[in-house]
């Protein structure tokens, strides 16, 4: 083969790969410029998004990554090279390690949830999967609770952003109920009184929304009233405990008397 045969040849060739390569450079250019804005868009909407600092650089990664491949699959696809057998190759290399990981990376995307809508944050007392206490760390992958007897509770993200979960912490204030009851014969209208005085007196109890008093039900053994008053979160179980004991230690001082259960029981000889 000659010099002109090669050069023919070379030409051929760059006639018929030259536009391809030419076309498959501009974008790839372009294409890492539309991906460096997309990144910095993504970063921005996490920063808005108050997403914890320590994930943000870890989804713009991910994101950048995966824009990339996606890129880098298409230029190739451009100059001419058959990309089927390669993508098959990765799908089914992902596919492996996605079912060997399958539980971990539940528990990562569950993180990952967590940190981004926020249903809670770390201080709140929560109740989920059974379990109830103080949010003391939201890991990637698990979230840490304090119990009010200062055990520590581990819990996968995966359950916890897909399951029921009670928040006691989200608002800042709280209705606290009580049922107490009297005897039958007692002053009903004198108990109301007497519970009206202990919620006023309380400073702790909130004027607005207002303390309801109602007498609610005709028990076995006792005439019940309900009482429900708004406080702020904070002091939710002070409040609740210490109506229970001035209840208990005012209504004997009234003359009204705190009932429990009893039977009478009737013998008739035959």
């Amino acid at each position: 083969m000659n010099s002109e045969e090669i050069i023919k040849i070379l030409m051929e060739k760059g006639m018929e790969y030259g536009p391809k390569l030419l076309g498959a450079i501009v974008v790839l250019f372009i294409g890492n410029w539309i991906i460096k804005a997309l990144t910095r868009g993504f970063g921005k909407m996490l920063e808005k998004g108050n997403t914890d600092a320590s994930l943000r650089p870890f989804l713009k990664g991910i994101v950048k990554a995966l824009l990339q491949v996606m890129l880098g699959i298409t230029v190739l696809g451009m100059v001419g090279i058959e990309m089927t057998s390669f993508i098959a190759i990765l799908g089914a290399a992902g596919l492996a390690v996605g079912m060997a990981l399958s539980g971990t990376l539940q528990n990562f995307a569950g993180g990952v949830m967590l940190m981004i809508f926020k249903p809670f944050k770390v201080g709140d007392f929560i109740d989920a999967q059974g379990y109830s206490g103080t949010v003391k760390e939201i890991q990637i992958f698990n979230t840490i609770l304090n119990t009010p007897d200062n055990k520590i509770i581990i819990i996968p993200n995966g359950g916890l952003s897909t399951g029921s979960m009670t928040n006691f912490s989200a608002q800042t204030q709280r209705r606290v109920d009580w049922t107490f009851g009297i005897g039958y014969g007692d002053d009903a209208n004198k108990a109301m009184e007497v519970l009206r005085r202990l919620c006023d007196e309380d400073e702790r109890i909130l004027k607005d929304p207002e303390t309801f008093i109602a007498l609610s039900s005709l028990g076995d053994s006792s005439v019940n009233f309900v009482v429900r008053a708004w406080v702020e979160s904070a002091n939710y179980w002070g409040v609740f405990f210490d109506m229970n004991k001035k209840v208990y230690e005012v209504f004997a001082q009234e003359g009204l008397n705190i009932p429990f259960p009893q039977m009478d029981v009737h013998v008739h000889n035959s």
